[in-house]
């Protein structure tokens, strides 16, 4: 079997780090094998928390046009599982395991028209994207949406590189995004690719599909941290293999399950493929689904879920939530 890039594991050296903002710093890699990186490509690390390995996945924001130097930004957030901590600290001179960079989220050339939507670290899968569309002169449009100016990365050089390409959105400032007005600028030549906290995504979708505009035309990545609700630990419970574990708030339950010796079957790791869907058997509180994987009558439902990045949070007073599963 051969194998695809996102599995050819390679040294990259930290050549540079600074910060952006105060919780976004970016990191300029120099891998053992370069090759050309695509607008919308990813890679994942190796990262060493609580003296296990784990893997996390960062967009590629920009690299040299030969992938000798591509460079990732790394969101550090209060709910932050450890990888972000751990990629914060690293140095120029530091080395780590990286994969090849790969593309699950690729940008189509000749579209009529384009509406590229970042919010938030969003930014680091569309900026690549922006740059691309505008050295190929298409019609382009990128929408940037952050609750603070202070806290979007990059903000500047977009301005600089696109000029009034760029829409800037920011809610302290009160020039939050309209959806359905965004939604509503779109025909059926549009190709809107968007990356971003799942609400935002989901309120797009549903506008979307109001419109009834294609759906083919409406692309999207997500980095599968963002709920509903915020995080709470709860209890899983798996009758067939005698398991019971409990998830804490800085893991997903994925990963609790894994440690506890469950084997899961997964990919992504965000929430896109359904290839990590349980089924509920059982079910005490509810279930914060934040996959963009099903439909929402399927989320309605409540019989199964992603385990990779959905929840369980309490309801009423009948303290932590409780979810039983079968594999």
């Amino acid at each position: 079997m051969v194998a695809t890039q996102s599995e050819v594991w390679q040294r990259a050296r930290v050549v540079e780090t600074r910060a952006l903002t105060p919780t976004i710093r970016r990191i300029v890699l120099e891998p053992a094998l370069p090759i050309p990186v695509a607008p919308g490509a990813h890679l994942d690390t190796r990262v060493l928390i609580a003296g296990e390995v784990d893997v996390r996945s960062y967009s590629v924001v920009d690299a040299s046009p030969d992938g000798r130097a591509l460079a990732i930004s790394v969101f550090l957030s209060e709910t932050s599982r450890g990888g972000g901590a751990v990629m914060h600290a690293l140095r120029p001179g530091d080395e780590l395991e990286i994969t090849q960079p790969s593309v699950d989220f690729p940008l189509r050339i000749g579209a009529f028209r384009y509406i590229l939507l970042a919010g938030g670290i969003g930014i680091t899968a569309i900026a690549s994207m922006a740059a691309v569309l505008r050295g190929l002169g298409a019609d382009y449009e990128l929408v940037y949406a952050g609750r603070t100016r202070s806290a979007m990365a990059y903000l500047d050089d977009l301005a600089e590189l696109h000029g009034d390409r760029l829409r800037v959105h920011v809610g302290d400032e009160g020039t939050s995004l309209v959806v359905t007005d965004l939604v509503g600028s779109a025909d059926d030549g549009t190709e809107l690719y968007m990356c971003g906290p799942i609400r935002l995504m989901d309120s797009v979708r549903r506008a979307w599909v109001v419109r009834a505009l294609p759906l083919p035309n409406l692309r999207f990545e997500t980095f599968g941290t963002g709920g509903w609700h915020e995080p709470e630990e709860f209890r899983v419970r798996i009758p067939a293999l005698g398991l019971e574990t409990v998830i804490g708030v800085g893991q997903s339950m994925l990963e609790a399950l894994e440690r506890a010796g469950a084997d899961l079957m997964y990919d992504c790791r965000k929430g896109e493929c359904g290839l990590c869907e349980v089924r509920v058997l059982d079910l005490e509180g509810d279930i914060d689904h934040r996959d963009v994987f099903y439909s929402e009558r399927q989320k309605d439902a409540r019989g199964k879920l992603c385990c990779c990045v959905s929840r369980v949070v309490a309801t009423g007073d009948r303290g932590a939530g409780v979810v039983t599963i079968e594999l």
